[in-house]
């Protein structure tokens, strides 16, 4: 199992640089952040820019990958997008990861004046968006039509560090999302089938993540895609109790997750007195203590 950590970019780099030190030296397998110009559940709070916070990140570590938890198309366009991903591989070495999502309907939907989309036209955008994505950054050079993006022989000048590009991982609650990620992921992550508001309880919650996980091997069958190929990444906050409440209770959640497959767990720092994560950031000296056994979990195989 790997553990994997969220740092929300709302601090000054001044002070967030610590955050991303520590959680290496800490033993965290994979770190993240937010791709959000605002969150809602955080309206009003500062917000930082993802890319350049990922690019610093890169600079004050040196083993753990770095990834978007998760980008999407409500305010991007693959094209420039891709060459910023790319740089990114380039500065971290090749530990760059892509967490890339459909996008919901708040803020990030509507700041940019667009129309509302359905779930079906955000999921058919997010398809485009990934294709292209994959085209910009394995192709000399990538000349697209679409319905969302055109693209006119966009080139990367600066290749991905890995080859042939950095991995994506595609965050897919659905069945039309779970069949791309499938098609195009090195990984899958999903928040679970339920928002937080709607679970009521967490045995709910893990319900709906166990159905998911049941379509994702339906998916792999009928693709014909060797399961072990493709990575499992939970996003276990969103679930009605924050995962890191105590390092006990993540234990009891990496173990759960475990057993439906999954192969990675991501959490969030804490937030103390937020409406979200709530938590004393002590939590992760304890954590930290528990990380080689939870590590060592084995994932039910597929």
């Amino acid at each position: 199992m790997r553990i994997g950590l969220i740092i929300l970019p709302q601090r000054p780099w001044s002070e967030q640089a610590d955050q991303w030190r520590r959680a290496e030296a800490d033993g965290y397998d994979h770190l993240w952040t937010y791709d959000h110009l605002t969150w809602d559940p955080l309206e009003g709070t500062p917000w930082g820019a993802t890319v350049p916070t990922l690019v610093a990140a890169a600079t004050v570590t040196t083993r753990v990958p770095l990834g978007t938890w998760v980008a999407s198309p409500n305010y991007r366009h693959p094209v420039p997008f891709a060459r910023e991903l790319a740089g990114l591989d380039d500065v971290s070495g090749g530990r760059a990861v892509l967490g890339v999502g459909a996008g919901g309907t708040g803020h990030d939907a509507r700041v940019l004046g667009g129309p509302e989309l359905t779930p079906g036209e955000r999921a058919a955008r997010f398809e485009e968006f990934v294709d292209v994505l994959d085209m910009v950054l394995t192709g000399a050079a990538t000349t697209h039509d679409g319905p969302a993006y055109r693209a006119v022989d966009a080139r990367t000048t600066v290749a991905c560090v890995q080859r042939p590009r950095l991995p994506f991982v595609i965050a897919a609650n659905g069945p039309r999302t779970v069949r791309l990620a499938v098609r195009r992921g090195e990984g899958w992550a999903t928040t679970g089938t339920l928002r937080r508001s709607e679970a009521g309880t967490d045995d709910a919650w893990w319900d709906g993540v166990a159905r998911l996980s049941d379509q994702v091997d339906e998916a792999l069958a009928a693709d014909g895609r060797d399961p072990a190929t493709l990575r499992r990444y939970l996003s276990v906050d969103a679930a009605p109790t924050f995962a890191l409440v105590s390092a006990g209770y993540l234990e009891e959640v990496v173990g759960r997750a475990a057993a439906l497959g999954f192969t990675d767990v991501v959490a969030h720092w804490p937030l103390p007195g937020a409406p979200v994560y709530d938590a004393p950031e002590s939590v992760l000296d304890d954590v930290a203590a528990l990380l080689p056994a939870l590590q060592a979990v084995e994932p039910a195989a597929r």
